[in-house]
């Protein structure tokens, strides 16, 4: 065992499993680095870039346009402003 590894139930047994299947499948350590298996894994994918606010009032309340349109937005439009009045960029 490693130092720095505790004992953990199953770990001797999932090594001698390891170890048979490489014996019976004729694998070295060798062949298992040539196909990268103990290369380091792949970063994470970058997360979403935010979404800004896409509508925004005079008053600096904002939306991004996404779920149910907000009271102040909808009491605009309901009095016949356009939404692409608030539209933002």
């Amino acid at each position: 065992m490693k130092e720095g590894h505790p004992p953990e139930p199953g770990r001797d047994t999932a090594i001698a499993w390891i170890l048979e299947q490489m014996q019976m499948y004729g694998l070295s350590v060798e062949d298992l680095q040539a196909h990268g298996c103990f290369d380091a894994p792949p970063p994470p994918p970058a997360p979403p870039a935010p979404i800004g606010p896409v509508y925004m009032s005079a008053d600096g309340q904002h939306w991004d346009g996404s779920g149910d349109m907000p009271d102040w937005l909808q009491r605009a439009v309901n009095a016949g402003q356009s939404i692409e009045h608030f539209r933002v960029g």
